[in-house]
């Protein structure tokens, strides 16, 4: 009953399914270790953000440029204080509010931002202390130049004189005249009495868009191996089925309609 599984046209069959099965499983079996990879790094990650407020602060120049490894580390810089920015629609604590930000003037010319605090409400330049004036030495947890349009950063174009939407090196240069480090602080004490901003963990650390893609990949292609071992059983079974009705005359035995189809030309040229 079953031997035509060992035909040639089923045997590219089998071949197919005998492939197929092991590389979707494969393919489900790194997607979902993508997803717990990603899922362990976010731990580590937030993990990290704690661990890291415990360190001796390092200069600022042995943690340049920023990166997964380098953010988060407290970090210690000595400059002047410069202008300051106001950063709108920033929350904490489930509060709306602003964070204070100043330009930190280090000895080789190049600002460092700086963020001294946050401050509940709209943006009032008035409500925000002065910088303090004078040499002075920050010490902070360093974070990468933010993205408008990630991690709930705005992208809000036409903001009043002394804001700015994002803290990047991208955005800041178009507002002083100076050249600004990619990257930024924020001071472990809220200065003047503001409250301090809480470092945040490295960018594509978290259990984002891409962890969740990873997951439902992973589903995708289990799905799809049984979707195979279905289809093979059900082209098996309809295979039997037209072997079986052939049997009892249900249906006309294949080979015997390709003799009929053969013949007919040869009566067609005799006649």
């Amino acid at each position: 009953m079953y031997r035509f599984l060992l035909t040639p046209r089923w045997f590219g069959i089998n071949v197919f399914v005998l492939l197929a099965i092991p590389f979707c499983v494969f393919m489900g079996s790194w997607q979902l270790s993508r997803f717990e990879d990603r899922m362990a790094e976010s731990r580590d990650a937030k993990q990290s953000v704690v661990t890291d407020e415990r360190e001796a602060a390092r200069p600022l120049a042995e943690l340049l440029p920023v990166d997964k490894a380098t953010s988060g580390k407290q970090v210690t810089a000595t400059g002047r204080y410069d202008k300051q920015l106001l950063v709108p629609d920033r929350q904490l604590d489930d509060r709306d509010g602003y964070y204070v930000l100043a330009l930190l003037r280090t000895d080789g010319g190049k600002a460092l931002p700086v963020v001294r605090g946050w401050l509940p409400g709209t943006p009032d330049p008035a409500k925000v202390p002065a910088a303090p004036k004078g040499e002075v030495t920050v010490t902070g947890a360093l974070q990468a130049s933010e993205t408008p349009g990630d991690n709930g950063v705005s992208t809000r174009g036409g903001l009043p004189a002394g804001q700015t939407a994002a803290i990047s090196a991208a955005s800041l240069i178009n507002i002083v005249p100076y050249d600004v480090y990619d990257a930024w602080v924020t001071l472990n004490t809220g200065d003047a009495g503001m409250k301090a901003v809480p470092a945040t963990a490295p960018a594509d650390s978290g259990l984002d868009l891409k962890a969740f893609q990873n997951l439902g990949y992973t589903g995708e292609w289990f799905v799809f191996a049984g979707f195979v071992v279905f289809m093979w059983f059900r082209l098996v079974r309809r295979e039997v089925e037209f072997i079986r009705d052939a049997e009892l005359g249900i249906l006309p035995d294949p080979d015997d309609e390709q003799q009929e189809r053969d013949r007919q030309p040869q009566e067609q040229a005799t006649a």
